[in-house]
């Protein structure tokens, strides 16, 4: 019922723009640059969320083969900032990392990583104001690695973070889909930090901000490190 909800909000308003250029808009042309602009992003938005269920899909029915191993998080986190860093600058953001004293490697998927940390980088980027500031660090402790991704934007209430990992909530359902969230992203997050053994906490106040805290595990002592390559937009 969900899923189907959520693929008819932007067919609906496609259709609804494809009918009024047909109508006599395509005539117009104050009118039909605008409406075709907003058919391509219904038609990206769509396409996000087709991308992000099929993921989601594949997490939870065990398909995805994962290749887990000691992979290093300095490059991981470096290259999703990167990755970020024009929409942040767009919008006057302090993208910033506060890395350990040493090199730490994790024992996960090198793609499903930089999943989890494009994913968590990309909600503070989109929902922090204007002049933000988004920090990334990780440290060891007990030996697993902490990572946090903390923003100083609008904060979540508390009554809606029990429910925030669950698909398709929104704390704000009309603010979510005006930057194009899809309502899976958290959710796709979760999956995966449990899937390579780890677990995941939000710490958050309304007005005071957001912290997600992801823990994963460690390689054992004298376990080989891969230091990873920073990996591309498309996370190959």
């Amino acid at each position: 019922s969900n899923v189907s909800h959520e693929l008819k909000t932007p067919l609906t308003a496609i259709q609804a723009y494809t009918e009024t250029l047909l109508d006599g808009a395509l005539d117009e042309p104050e009118h039909r640059v605008r409406f075709v602009e907003r058919i391509a992003e219904q038609a990206n938005r769509l396409h996000a969320l087709i991308q992000d269920l099929l993921r989601l899909a594949r997490i939870e029915s065990g398909e995805n083969v994962f290749d887990v191993r000691a992979v290093a998080l300095k490059p991981i986190v470096e290259a999703c900032l990167e990755e970020h860093s024009a929409v942040a600058e767009s919008k006057s953001q302090r993208l910033s990392a506060e890395p350990a004293d040493d090199e730490i490697s994790v024992m996960a998927d090198e793609e499903g990583l930089h999943t989890i940390l494009s994913n968590l980088i990309d909600n503070a980027v989109k929902y922090t104001q204007e002049s933000g500031a988004i920090a990334v660090r990780w440290r060891a402790e007990n030996g697993a690695a902490i990572i946090e991704v903390e923003d100083n934007g609008p904060g979540i209430p508390v009554e809606h973070q029990p429910r925030i990992f669950e698909r398709f909530y929104r704390v704000d359902r009309a603010r979510s889909r005006d930057v194009g969230g899809t309502g899976l992203g958290l959710s796709i997050v979760k999956h995966l930090v449990q899937v390579f053994g780890g677990g995941i906490e939000i710490r958050s106040q309304a007005g005071q901000g957001t912290t997600f805290s992801v823990r994963l595990p460690r390689p054992e002592e004298g376990e080989e490190s891969e230091l990873s390559s920073p990996l591309n937009a498309d996370g190959a």
